[in-house]
């Protein structure tokens, strides 16, 4: 899966809407909505992060193979 199709199903899967995720995720709006469009690339090691954060923390509302 994409970069920017991980990052948006993560999102999905926490049953949040951008605004949310960037918040939980403490990272700038921009950097989230230009990840989505892919007009920037995100480093593959953040996405594992923020899947290991959300679990940790139960925040995923549907599974969504992460």
């Amino acid at each position: 899966m994409q970069a920017q199709m991980e990052v948006k199903a993560l999102r999905e899967s926490m049953n949040m809407n951008r605004r949310q995720f960037c918040d939980y995720f403490g990272i700038p709006y921009r950097t989230v909505f230009d990840w989505e469009a892919g007009k920037r690339t995100m480093p593959e090691y953040v996405i594992r992060l923020m899947e290991y954060k959300a679990k940790a923390e139960k925040m995923l509302v549907k599974e969504n193979n992460l």
